[in-house]
């Protein structure tokens, strides 16, 4: 996930891991091994052990970086300069298009970005690339609920026969749910649902990349109200953080894009005699979202979770639907799988 096509030596830059560690806990043969193994998968540069790093370094990186649990990048100019506290969200979204991880070069990204299918899904997946290059309807959904699976993929694909479209289908999974998601995409696979991302690493850079989104668009002072980008990013995260699956259908590398969660997703699938007619006059994602249209009602109750954006918590976040400022809530939660 941390390579890119073209080098960093390009960009004229190099990343170094500083391993800090808590270390008032023993360091034993198993730390030992584990760092070892860390150290051996990364491609860059490494500091050769955790001790050499001075307590003052430590506590410099802590309380100046802001740095607790979840690992940050701090880009640093020749002079020394701290150019972004934190540039892992510039990363994830456009590797190392992001060079030189500045506040300037991510407003300049973000101008020419609009929100459209390759956005969404970057590089993760070969197979929904080629259906864009194909000029395919694709259709990414997700959650962990496989009787809904079941039922939303068998209609979607009966639709999709009813209305001569060349359908791709791709299971992106759930944010947080390693061991439900191997499950589950085994069941996708073994009965021929849909497509499914690669494995557990695609799926959760598929994840990451969306948090990483929410974080610059909310440090650049976007709302949903005023930023298409935020406020789709926001309905993605919103319906992973329900309990219903969910999904979204796409025209190729077109902008024509619609979405629905839960019953309504299938009810629409199911209901398809409702809507062919504005679907073969109109276009299929046009004519369905003419259809969720119809159907929709006021009533929602959406929650965003965002157990691993990568910088402060925002104060505040406005509901996708609505626009009206999310309450905000604490939660612990224990879910050994």
């Amino acid at each position: 996930m941390y390579r890119d096509p073209k080098a960093s030596e390009e960009y004229h830059y190099a990343i170094v891991w500083l391993p800090i560690v808590d270390r008032s806990i023993a360091w034993d043969d198993g730390y030992q091994q584990k760092f070892e193994q860390l150290q051996a998968m990364m491609p860059w540069y490494t500091v050769q052990h955790p001790t050499i790093i001075e307590p003052a370094v430590v506590k410099y990186i802590k309380e100046v970086w802001k740095f607790s649990k979840k690992a940050i990048l701090v880009p640093v100019d020749p002079q020394g300069r701290i150019l972004n506290q934190n540039a892992f969200h510039m990363l994830w979204i456009w590797k190392n298009l992001a060079f030189p991880f500045t506040a300037e070069r991510e407003a300049a990204l973000w101008k020419a970005e609009s929100w459209r299918l390759e956005l969404l899904v970057d590089g993760i997946d070969a197979t929904i690339l080629e259906w864009m290059k194909e000029e395919r309807f694709v259709c990414l959904y997700g959650g962990e609920d496989i009787e809904w699976i079941r039922q939303f993929t068998n209609s979607a694909k009966a639709v999709a026969r009813a209305a001569q479209i060349n359908l791709g289908m791709a299971y992106v999974g759930k944010n947080n749910a390693k061991e439900k998601l191997g499950k589950i995409s085994s069941i996708i696979i073994q009965e021929n649902l849909s497509h499914t991302l690669a494995d557990s690493t695609a799926v959760w850079f598929f994840w990451a990349r969306l948090e990483s989104m929410l974080y610059s668009k909310l440090q650049h002072g976007a709302t949903v109200e005023n930023d298409r980008i935020l406020k789709e990013v926001t309905t993605v995260l919103s319906f992973d953080g329900s309990e219903q699956g969910w999904a979204i259908f796409w025209r190729g590398t077109t902008h024509e894009m619609a979405r629905a969660k839960g019953k309504v997703a299938t009810d629409c699938m199911v209901e398809f005699e409702k809507w062919k007619d504005d679907a073969y006059q109109n276009g299929f994602v046009p004519g369905l979202n003419n259809y969720l249209e119809r159907v929709r009602t006021p009533d929602h109750c959406n929650r965003l979770i965002l157990p691993g954006i990568h910088g402060p918590i925002p104060e505040t976040v406005a509901c996708a639907d609505c626009g009206r400022v999310m309450e905000m809530f604490f939660l612990y939660r224990c879910c050994p799988e």
